[in-house]
């Protein structure tokens, strides 16, 4: 598929009025083997029985609740691009992970998932969603947002693992490294004062 020209992106939360945006951007399968972002927001053994309809279910179930889950991108009103932003605590998954256990006490926001239609990625989508986010985290009362992106050692990985984002993206938009426990996972804090 040829990658499409891109207009000015809009950016909207994701809500019961532009669910069937969310489900056209995921597809079927729902984004990447049924995870339709649930991947931490559930123990791993839950996420594992999960995938497909039940993730997909959890979901709806929290935007139905009026949680808002993240920001989804608009290119001529066609939704291109999602990503999940909520305060820290709604992804117990990552307390679970050594490499991206909180650092300190601070409270924070997590971004933890890009997802970029097949034709609009390399195109700077992530950069404006992430950008996105932040003044999002700002209109909620946020003080400190959170990253986990890749950095990978050399060159460029395939963009299906590149989910989390990747970490020049969240350099490009102002977000300073602040802890490494893996050699390809920093996590970056971005500071809202």
């Amino acid at each position: 598929m040829a990658h499409k020209a891109i207009t000015e992106l809009k950016f909207k939360p994701l809500t019961r009025k532009n669910w069937d945006d969310f489900e056209t951007l995921f597809g079927e399968k729902g984004a990447s083997g049924g995870c339709w972002c649930m991947w931490w927001r559930l123990k791993r053994s839950e996420f594992e029985k999960s995938k497909g309809k039940k993730n997909k279910g959890a979901m709806r179930n929290i935007v139905n609740s009026g949680e808002i889950p993240g920001l989804l991108a608009y290119s001529d009103g066609k939704p291109v691009g999602w990503c999940s932003v909520a305060p820290r605590e709604r992804f117990p998954s990552l307390e679970q992970s050594g490499v991206l256990k909180r650092i300190d006490d601070t409270p924070a926001w997590s971004v933890v998932c890009f997802f970029i239609d097949k034709c609009y990625r390399n195109k700077g989508v992530s950069v404006k969603l992430l950008s996105a986010c932040i003044e999002y985290v700002k209109e909620k009362g946020g003080k400190v947002l959170e990253g986990y992106p890749i950095e990978p050692k050399k060159g460029r990985i395939p963009e299906v693992f590149a989910w989390t984002g990747l970490a020049n993206t969240f350099k490009t938009t102002g977000f300073v490294e602040c802890v490494r426990r893996s050699e390809t996972r920093p996590i970056m804090r971005y500071y809202i004062y």
